[in-house]
């Protein structure tokens, strides 16, 4: 059997060649049956995201994989094979096994560490198993790599710390507040990484959203995208001992918020902590507003400095990820290689058991009966021997699993013992 991974990336190729490429999820059931009808395909999956369409495919040996992706693709896409072979990568075997626990892991995503990638490989796997192409080896190798990711991420920090601006505030307000269950939001401005900070601050567990804005009806608009409150523009001020997490983003040109109101709103709170973020550029908060006790002011390069730190620190922990992913691929490899020989090494001992079986009747129709003793003692000494006479072939059939040879060791071994295929 063998193994191949085809497909395209954001590394490899540009968006005008993964769109030509892409599979929506409606023609998904057709696209697998068609590639399972080759002549000579076992199993197949088709994981297709914006960024990256990959298939693989399990063949019998005596095809060649390659070209059947080739032509299958060609036939779903009428794509010159030539003129894709620039942007496409091709894995087999070991390197297949590498490379799929790589991208299940997030190693070879866009933003190393995000999750989306592995519910896209579980929503792929599902089709497949629905559509009755993925039925066998490459079932239990899929389950495999939803392991090895599930271990990575558990085991490593690589999904731990925020890489957008949006999460990152939702990080540094969990620093500031502990649990954010309760907590209030209020929207200056209607610009969208305010609303995408909100959306994950709400995600995050805050209970309510205030918006406000120059224009009115664009507040009210925004509200309802979060079942919240309008506020009218000129009184936001005054709501703000309310509210725990202020974000602004409004296009005024100058502060709209100083030092001297702040004061008023925080001795107005007694003193609660408040969390603003200022991603509007120019900020609309002015910076000596962080000089007051229990008010955390950041703007947008803050928070940029904040996911530059959280990317630095994904790229160790991703060091230890791959480090961990490249144990579980010779992990995987082994035991492959076991299963490989073991049906050989089944055969064999089932043949000298069924010899050292008739060797014993012989004996006890010649000699016999025995007493329990010499039943004891003749089981011990010709099982002994048994073992002796298989430990060579086995050992040889282990060490050479997997290796270019292995076939011929195989083949030798069974004509050497008369075993049946």
């Amino acid at each position: 059997m063998k193994l191949l991974i085809t497909g395209v990336s954001h590394k490899t190729a540009p968006v005008e060649v993964r769109e030509c490429l892409a599979f929506r999820e409606d023609s998904l059931p057709v696209a697998l049956q068609k590639l399972k009808s080759r002549e000579g395909v076992c199993e197949a999956v088709i994981l297709s995201t914006c960024n990256r369409v990959e298939i693989t495919v399990t063949t019998d040996d005596g095809v060649d994989p390659q070209s059947i992706v080739d032509a299958f693709l060609f036939d779903q896409k009428a794509i010159d094979p030539e003129k894709l072979e620039p942007h496409m990568y091709r894995h087999q075997g070991q390197e297949a096994i590498h490379h799929l626990f790589r991208v299940a892991a997030s190693l070879d995503s866009m933003v190393v560490g995000e999750p989306q990638i592995l519910g896209q490989l579980k929503t792929a796997y599902a089709a497949a198993k629905n559509c009755g192409t993925l039925t066998g080896w490459l079932d239990g190798l899929l389950e495999r790599t939803f392991s090895v990711a599930k271990r990575v991420r558990s085991e490593t920090g690589i999904g731990q710390m925020a890489v957008s601006v949006s999460y990152a505030a939702v990080e540094l307000s969990r620093k500031i507040f502990g649990s954010l269950s309760g907590r209030t939001i209020m929207i200056v401005g209607a610009g969208k990484m305010s609303e995408l900070a909100a959306r994950h601050l709400r995600r995050s567990g805050a209970s309510h959203v205030f918006v406000t804005n120059r224009t009115h009806e664009r507040a009210v608009e925004m509200a309802n995208l979060f079942q919240g409150t309008p506020v009218e523009y000129n009184r936001f001020v005054s709501m703000m001992p309310e509210v725990d997490i202020v974000i602004t983003s409004s296009g005024a040109p100058h502060y709209i918020l100083h030092k001297e109101e702040m004061q008023r709103v925080i001795s107005a709170r007694r003193n609660k902590p408040m969390f603003l973020i200022d991603i509007a550029v120019p900020r609309n908060i002015e910076p000596a507003v962080n000089d007051l006790d229990n008010v955390f002011l950041y703007d947008i390069d803050d928070l940029q400095e904040v996911v530059s730190a959280n990317l630095r620190e994904r790229a160790k922990e991703a060091e230890h990820a791959e480090a961990l992913v490249a144990s579980e691929v010779d992990r995987t490899m082994a035991r492959l290689k076991v299963a490989e020989v073991t049906p050989t090494i089944v055969s064999l001992q089932e043949q000298l058991e069924q010899i050292r079986i008739g060797e014993m009747e012989k004996a006890r129709r010649k000699f016999g009966p025995f007493t329990p003793e010499q039943e004891q003692a003749m089981e011990m000494l010709t099982r002994g021997i048994i073992n002796k006479v298989a430990h060579g072939p086995i050992c040889e059939l282990r060490n050479h699993a997997g290796q270019p040879e292995g076939a011929h060791v195989v083949a030798a071994i069974r004509k050497a013992f008369h075993l049946q295929e």
